[in-house]
């Protein structure tokens, strides 16, 4: 998973697997920021294709694979990563065959470098700035209505 230096697309989430070539720099789904294509084709029948790719850069964070079942029952088994370019949380859900779709993606305003997952199920983002932010993650309270 990673941008390309000097482009404005091509995050790419691979699933890896040995002795398989994944293109780069013959195939990308990127183009420079003068807007031609990094490689042309974007894709070739002997290269493995990104499961999930962005374009434009949401300029990926970590990736974490969230395993609550209580905070948060919905989302076990997704994983989560920190649009540091989209300054975004995103939601990736996985088909348990190799594929992905993205799910979600929550614009939090921040550039996010790190999500992790608290022992109670709730969310940790780390802000990729200076001065940063932690900032804590919980579901929604209800107050009750009379």
């Amino acid at each position: 998973m990673g941008g390309r230096a000097r482009t404005r697309g091509g995050d790419e989430l691979n699933l890896i697997e040995k002795g398989k070539n994944y293109g780069w720099p013959l195939v990308s789904y990127g183009q420079n920021y003068n807007g031609v294509p990094i490689a042309s084709p974007d894709t070739r029948p002997d290269l493995v294709k990104p499961v999930l790719y962005w374009v434009p850069v949401i300029a990926p964070g970590n990736l974490m694979f969230y395993t609550g079942t209580s905070t948060f029952p919905q989302w076990n088994g997704s994983g989560f990563l920190g649009g540091m370019a989209t300054l975004s949380l995103n939601r990736i859900v996985f088909d348990g065959h190799g594929g992905a779709k993205a799910a979600e993606r929550w614009n939090v305003g921040r550039r996010i470098r790190d999500v992790e997952q608290a022992p109670d199920g709730s969310l940790w983002m780390l802000e990729d700035a200076n001065p940063g932010a932690l900032i804590h993650v919980t579901p929604k309270t209800r107050t009750a209505t009379p």
